[in-house]
């Protein structure tokens, strides 16, 4: 989904964010419990841009960073929604992205579309928290290349926490609750390895304005 820069600044490493997107889900409603329902509007297509965007390597704190990033999303629209695939993630790009040494890097996302499921909804704050799920990306330049996935190299099964403000209608990819890990490392100078995990940091800005909200 993307191209990055990796900078080590003495021990540690500065990052910006990679970018991605939208609603999600989560746990299971308790037994017994109906499933919440969603509304949204006016739904329909709409995009998501982000600024400076970031993926680190938590294991070894290295950071690939890209200066923006946009993705394509397709909300359902109306009352009475399920969470589940509440929209879709249909395209994403990564702009002006480099790596270590300044290598610029490409990166590819693919399994598209990712699924967007809404979970749980804040009445007081107009916020929706849930995942975005199935993500799986590649980056390559020179000497250094890897994918992006969730359990394993070809599971396509990536998933990233985040959420959604009525008020600022901001889509914000969160640190905590995914799974991304780091896959089929070539060359790379020994910064990333199979099998690290990632975190990956956007904060989107979706147009048209959306309001989700759940009774």
């Amino acid at each position: 989904m993307k191209t990055w820069t990796w900078k080590r600044i003495g021990s540690g490493i500065v990052a910006g964010t990679a970018a991605a997107l939208l609603i999600g889900a989560s746990a299971a409603p308790a037994l017994g419990a109906a499933a919440p329902t969603w509304t949204i509007k006016p739904g329909g297509k709409a995009i998501a841009k982000a600024g400076q965007t970031t993926l680190e390597d938590t294991k070894t704190k290295v950071v690939l960073t890209c200066k923006s990033s946009s993705a394509k999303i397709t909300l359902k629209k109306g009352k009475h929604l399920a969470g589940a695939g509440i929209g879709s993630i249909t395209a994403v790009s990564f702009n002006s992205c480099t790596g270590p040494l300044g290598i610029s890097f490409t990166v590819k996302s693919s399994n598209l579309p990712w699924k967007l499921n809404a979970l749980s909804y804040n009445k007081k704050t107009g916020v929706t928290t849930g995942t975005i799920t199935g993500i799986h990306s590649s980056l390559s330049g020179t000497s250094c290349s890897a994918v992006v996935d969730g359990t394993g190299a070809k599971k396509d099964n990536g998933t990233v926490r985040v959420t959604y403000s009525n008020k600022t209608h901001k889509l914000t990819v969160l640190t905590t609750g995914g799974n991304l890990h780091i896959y089929d490392v070539n060359g790379c100078l020994g910064l990333i390895a199979n099998g690290d995990p990632t975190t990956y940091t956007a904060i989107n800005a979706v147009s048209p304005n959306q309001t989700i909200t759940s009774p």
